[in-house]
């Protein structure tokens, strides 16, 4: 049977490592070396994202992971506005090789609902 885009996701979730938008915000400010990976479209991004993001949208997380994340060691936490396509990078970057990935739970919404800094 084929499996929807919410199989996927829960699969996904299931297959990473999840963590909160406090666990991340608590790195970020404790200046835990984490690179923090939006997945999400270039025209969310300019609508707001975290300071310190790099952007791969998730349609070119294949093509441009080798480039911009040449380090498979490096702890990345990937988000997406609501952690769907989040789980689904995660789990990709898992298949290619990447050692410390998680997915933020909930994404940029997550992160917004608990009034961290977005920048724009």
């Amino acid at each position: 049977m084929p499996k929807s885009y919410e199989d996927l996701v829960e699969e996904a979730r299931r297959e990473t490592e999840q963590v909160s938008a406090g666990e991340v915000h608590d790195a970020l400010e404790s200046g835990e070396e984490v690179m923090v990976l939006d997945v999400r479209e270039q025209n969310e991004w300019d609508e707001g994202h975290i300071g310190s993001a790099t952007l791969i949208p998730r349609g070119l997380l294949e093509s441009q992971a080798a480039a911009l994340l040449p380090d498979k060691n490096r702890r990345i936490v990937v988000h997406c506005a609501a952690g769907g396509r989040g789980a689904l990078a995660a789990k990709t970057l898992k298949e290619m090789g990447y050692t410390n990935v998680a997915n933020m739970e909930g994404g940029l919404s997550a992160w917004r609902e608990r009034g961290y800094e977005i920048e724009s």
